[in-house]
């Protein structure tokens, strides 16, 4: 009923950035949370940032200043600007959506594939 879809990891040496890009579509209402959340190996899944359909931006500590979260609202897209990217931020990305289902009304949560990124010392 509803697909995310995020584009725009890879490689890249410290420093550098990335951007990610994520597209949720299908049967959509409206979108209340966009968020991206990292795995690295080992570990659990953790909050990256978030973007509530209203209120204020969050961003984990150990991103904040680095990375920028922004909403295309017209195009159900969330971005994630990773810049002074560090090895530790090496993870699979994952985005998700909490979605009000323009077929009932009930709202659900979605999950990307996740894109994987890697930085290099």
């Amino acid at each position: 009923q509803v697909q995310v879809v995020e584009s725009g990891g890879g490689s890249v040496q410290a420093g550098g950035s990335l951007r990610l890009s994520c597209a949720a579509s299908g049967s959509i209402f409206s979108i209340n949370i966009m968020a991206w959340y990292r795995q690295a190996p080992g570990k659990q899944r953790e909050s990256v940032a978030v973007a509530p359909g209203r209120g204020s931006l969050n961003y984990a500590d150990s991103v904040k200043g680095r990375f920028t979260i922004s909403r295309d609202n017209a195009k159900n897209t969330v971005y994630l600007q990773m810049n002074d990217l560090k090895p530790e931020d090496t993870a699979v990305y994952y985005c998700y959506a909490f979605v009000k289902s323009s077929l009932n009304g009930n709202y659900f949560s979605y999950w990307g594939q996740g894109t994987q990124v890697t930085v290099s010392s």
